[in-house]
């Protein structure tokens, strides 16, 4: 975000600047949802909905799981959110208690570890590398968990930075290694839909337990709509829906309404993932002719996570370069990995496919 601030700045002083810095979609919401919204506007009252979200959208999340994984999810156990972030409040709050020590993979997103040092609990950051294709093992949280015991685990799949995907049979062992520590599991599975290589699997696919989190950000073009999702076991249900109630009433009524035609535009998202499809076929092609380096498996979401390591050994000095001498904003991995973030960078190819091979050009007669 401050990388997006500067480039912010450059911009209103006339500026031509590529973002390749924020993990947000560049297409509009689909066209459905914005019909869906108008008619809303027309009714002209808007107000406080149930804190666990309207049912016609929770039933129609539910449905999902059914068409999307074949799996079976009561819509009483589904909570409407502000976004996959206070998914994650609510989550940390409503399953642990103070101190609580939750393990990730690193890198990885920040705001996890942001979100639990501001509630009183701890991060437990694992390593993760080209061994294990860049995901968290079963070995490695059961070693960890050996070593100081964990109160709970939280897996992303694809995963942000790396785009990297935990393998189906790879999140049942995690699942089943937590279950038999005691480790209550959260499923990060925002970048569910935007899979190019492999396939992802729902974490209810194994167990009821997870708690799984989602979001409309992502595949579904919303993201300031403010609007995300939960899965939680029964017994978790009534605490976080008090804790919602406390600390945000309720989810705007004007997204929740829109979101509930999100799942019927998958023809338009489909489209608009093809364009993914082929920025990041531009990435993972240049990138290396570049001179960006260990690239991890680009699985899925919009992410390319490379080594900068032939240029710097200060991402974010090279970042700000970039940003002011090339006009191409990215992010440097300090964000996501605090031992070796220094020499890392991550792009996004979520932006136009004209924008994102501009910033391409850019950063090879920059580099050259």
């Amino acid at each position: 975000m401050d990388v997006l601030a500067e480039a912010a700045k450059l911009e209103a002083a006339g500026r031509s600047i590529v973002h390749m810095e924020v993990g947000q979609p560049g297409a509009a919401a689909p066209s459905r949802v914005l019909e869906a919204a108008r008619r809303v506007l027309d009714i002209g009252r808007l107000g406080y909905t149930e804190a666990l979200g309207i049912r016609a959208l929770r039933e129609r999340i539910a449905r999902h799981y059914g068409a999307e994984y074949g799996v079976d999810v009561s819509p009483d156990r589904v909570i409407v959110t502000t976004g996959s972030s206070a998914a994650f409040s609510l989550a940390f709050l409503g399953a642990f208690d103070p101190r609580a020590r939750i393990a990730m993979a690193a890198p990885g997103y920040p705001a996890y570890r942001n979100i639990l040092a501001v509630l009183g609990l701890e991060a437990v950051e694992i390593p993760v590398g080209p061994q294990t294709r860049w995901v968290l093992t079963a070995e490695a949280l059961r070693t960890a968990h050996e070593k100081t015991p964990l109160s709970g685990v939280l897996v992303a799949s694809p995963a942000n930075p790396t785009g990297t995907m935990t393998r189906p049979e790879e999140l049942r062992e995690l699942i089943d290694t937590a279950a038999e520590l005691g480790i209550r599991f959260i499923s990060d599975e925002i970048y569910h839909g935007l899979v190019f290589e492999g396939r992802a699997e729902t974490a209810l696919a194994f167990s009821q337990e997870p708690i799984v989190i989602n979001s409309f950000s992502k595949y579904y073009c919303m993201t300031g709509w403010r609007v995300g999702w939960m899965v939680v076991p029964e017994k978790l249900v009534r605490p976080m829906e008090r804790i919602a109630q406390s600390l945000y009433i309720s989810v705007p009524e004007l997204s929740q309404r829109a979101a509930v035609a999100a799942f019927d535009c998958r023809e338009e998202l489909e489209a608009i993932k093809e364009g993914y499809r082929r920025n990041r076929a531009r990435l993972l092609e240049r990138l290396p002719q570049i001179g960006f380096e260990e690239m991890p498996p680009a699985d899925g979401a919009f992410y390319v996570y490379a080594s900068v390591a032939r240029f710097t050994n200060d991402s974010a000095t090279f970042a700000r370069r970039m940003l002011e001498e090339a006009g191409v904003a990215a992010t440097p991995g300090a964000d996501f990995d605090g031992d070796r973030g220094h020499l890392t960078m991550r792009l996004s190819f979520a932006g136009a496919e004209e924008a994102i091979a501009e910033g391409l050009d850019r950063l090879e007669r920059w580099l050259a």
